[in-house]
């Protein structure tokens, strides 16, 4: 006899159909569904990040979690709410040349907060050196 939740082939059962013992789709049982567009990268590189749709600029710190070409996971300092529109610079681990230290600056807005981490989704963004002061030098 199967176990609650599991399919007859002990695959675990997903609920892309909530109520109903079979899967939405032939062979569906145990396939993750991934929505997002781009691929996530485990990268953990330290990030400042600057609040830019406030009155009072806040900035903070914290570390990359996962990256993508249309977004970036983080850790915070500060709450951040969705919809804020920030600027996150990452220190990035390649560099320029094999010699200067690069950061990849983007702009974006959050729209999602957990446990004191952000997601934002990339509008706009670019490669700069980093100089001799790292992620704080513009």
């Amino acid at each position: 006899m199967a176990d609650a939740g599991r399919a007859p082939n002990n695959t675990v059962r997903m609920e892309n159909n909530p109520g109903s013992s079979q899967p939405a789709e032939p062979g569906a049982w145990g396939k993750v569904v991934e929505r997002r567009g781009a691929t996530r990268f485990p990268i953990d590189q330290p990030v400042r990040y600057k609040v830019i749709s406030r009155n009072l600029a806040e900035t903070g710190h914290g570390k990359t979690l996962n990256i993508s070409s249309s977004g970036v996971l983080f850790t915070t300092e500060h709450c951040l709410a969705p919809g804020e529109r920030i600027e996150l610079a990452v220190a990035w681990p390649a560099r320029l040349d094999h010699k200067h230290a690069l950061k990849l600056v983007a702009c974006g807005r959050v729209v999602r907060v957990s446990d004191g981490a952000a997601a934002m989704v990339i509008d706009r963004y670019e490669f700069r050196t980093q100089g001799a002061h790292g992620l704080n030098s513009h």
